[in-house]
């Protein structure tokens, strides 16, 4: 009798379960971090908070990498919160495909938007 088990044995939807909770967690925190940082350097900043002080935090190049990694992450964390809503509450395979490309291509027009802004500063 042979056993089956591993990564032969992959039903559609099962295998995302831990990877993807452990994935938000991390974007999640990433986030967190990130927002703590900007808030900060807000806080101990001088003068009105204007555009200009805006533009000054986004200004350096590391911060817009950083940033971008945060967008990124935020990309994925509403990636993975958005294919398990469809998966759990759309059932017709058909509109379940259609509403997942959509959300795949809004979150990469999201991700061109973001390198726009930030690479306009």
């Amino acid at each position: 009798m042979s056993v089956n088990y591993g990564a032969k044995r992959i039903t559609v939807g099962a295998h995302y379960g831990l990877r993807d909770w452990l994935g938000q967690q991390v974007t999640a925190a990433l986030m967190a971090l990130f927002t703590l940082m900007v808030l900060a350097q807000l806080i101990l900043s001088k003068g009105p908070i204007g555009y200009d002080r805006w533009a000054g935090i986004f200004s350096s190049q590391w911060m817009k990498v950083l940033t971008f990694t945060v967008i990124i992450a935020l990309l994925y964390h509403v990636w993975v919160g958005m294919r398990n809503i469809w998966m759990d509450y759309i059932k017709p395979v058909w509109l379940r495909l259609c509403l997942q490309v959509a959300t795949i291509v809004w979150l990469i027009a999201c991700a061109g938007w973001a390198i726009q802004v930030l690479w306009r500063l």
